[in-house]
Formats: structure tokens, sequence, C-alpha cells
């Protein structure tokens, strides 16, 4: 038997750091934990159609810092930062409704994501995008597909569907691939993610893998 590992875990400590970066104790551990996945489902709420690319938190003694990645600052940002801090005053609220017993200054970064086309989470929302307008799904693979590959740095590029394809009755899984995608190899830089597109007979999952090479160790 096979054992599917997911491409950024298998990666850990190799080419790959954690997405929530503190320490913390067994009593503080649950509590950080409940926030973190707070904050990330709140912003993935919220931000949703900004191509949100990922999003990072870091936590010192009493700071935390919530980066966010994405290919639309501007949007997010505002007029003279006007969403940036609105934003910010959200993620409090959220952050109060835990009721935790320590406070913390927050900081919130957005950062620019300058080839949207080559980062596996923007490519699944564009995807999810074309298939909520009922475009045919053969066509927005193919698209996307070839989107991704004119980068210079993408050297291969795989999406699998599934479920209710074209509103069939019986769920089904499409996949299309162009270049390789060498799963095993701990050096190469892939990037996965998994999405849903909201359709009314049901959802459509979405698997994107993007590979930029490999990444060697500096001398």
């Amino acid at each position: 038997m096979s054992h599917k590992v997911h491409p950024y875990a298998h990666r850990l400590s190799i080419i790959r750091d954690w997405r929530s970066r503190w320490f913390a104790s067994d009593k503080k551990y649950r509590d950080f934990l409940r926030c973190d996945l707070t904050i990330r489902e709140f912003l993935q709420k919220r931000l949703k159609g900004l191509y949100i690319a990922g999003i990072e938190i870091e936590r010192g003694d009493k700071t935390l810092r919530v980066i966010i990645k994405t290919s639309r600052p501007g949007m997010i940002i505002g007029r003279s930062g006007e969403g940036a801090i609105k934003l910010k005053e959200e993620i409090q609220k959220t952050i109060q409704k835990l009721k935790l017993t320590e406070k913390y200054d927050l900081k919130l970064d957005i950062e620019e994501v300058r080839s949207p086309e080559s980062n596996a989470a923007i490519v699944a929302q564009m995807v999810a995008e074309g298939l909520e307008k009922r475009m045919p799904f053969r066509r927005v693979m193919k698209q996307m597909i070839d989107k991704v590959m004119a980068n210079r740095d993408v050297l291969g590029v795989r999406i699998v569907l599934g479920g209710r394809l074209g509103g069939s009755e019986m769920a089904r899984r499409e996949d299309l691939k162009k270049g390789r995608i060498p799963l095993q190899t701990l050096r190469a830089d892939i990037d996965f993610v998994r999405y849903e597109a909201a359709l009314p007979y049901g959802n459509i999952g979405i698997k994107v893998w993007i590979y930029k090479g490999d990444i060697f160790a500096k001398k």
C-alpha cells in the first residue's frame, strides 16, 4: 500500500518552514492553536475572491503578527490604508470572542505575490471562479494549465477536479497534467493546495500541484 503525504508537510524543515511560527507550553498550546485556526478561517471567508496565496502567523512574548500573501494587495489595503485598519480591527474582535487570558499587540502585514500564475492557491481560486461562472470544466482546466506553463519558473503542473462535473448525476474525477511533478524528490519545490468551488448542484473539489524546479543548499 502506498502512503499519500501532503507535499508541503513532506518537505517541512528540508525546504519549507512552518506557516505558524511560535513556541508554547502545554497550557498555552491549546489557546494558541485555537486562535490561529480562528484567524485563518475568518480571513479565508472575509477575503474570498481576493486571491489569497497564504496566511502566516508569528508570535512573540506580547506580539501577534499576521502575514497575508496576496496578488491583490491594493484591494485589501484600500485608500490610504483604510481597508487594512478595518481588517485589523475585525481580526482583534474575532480574537476577543475567544476570551483568551493574554492580550497581544496585533501587527498586520500584507505582502504582494509577484507571479500569481505560479502559485497553487491562486491558481485553484481562478479555477473555482471559472467553474462558478458555469464555464465548461475542460476549457477551464486547459486554459489554466497553459497560463501556468507560460511562466519561466514552472516546470510542471497538474490539476484534478472531482465532483458532479458538468452537472452530471454521478460524481467523477478529471485529471490534466503538463510537464513533470516529482513528488518523491524532497528538494523539488512543489506547491500544492486543495480548494472547493461552490456550485448549485454540489461542491467540486480542486487539487493543484505546481513544480518550480529543485532547491539546493547555498554554499
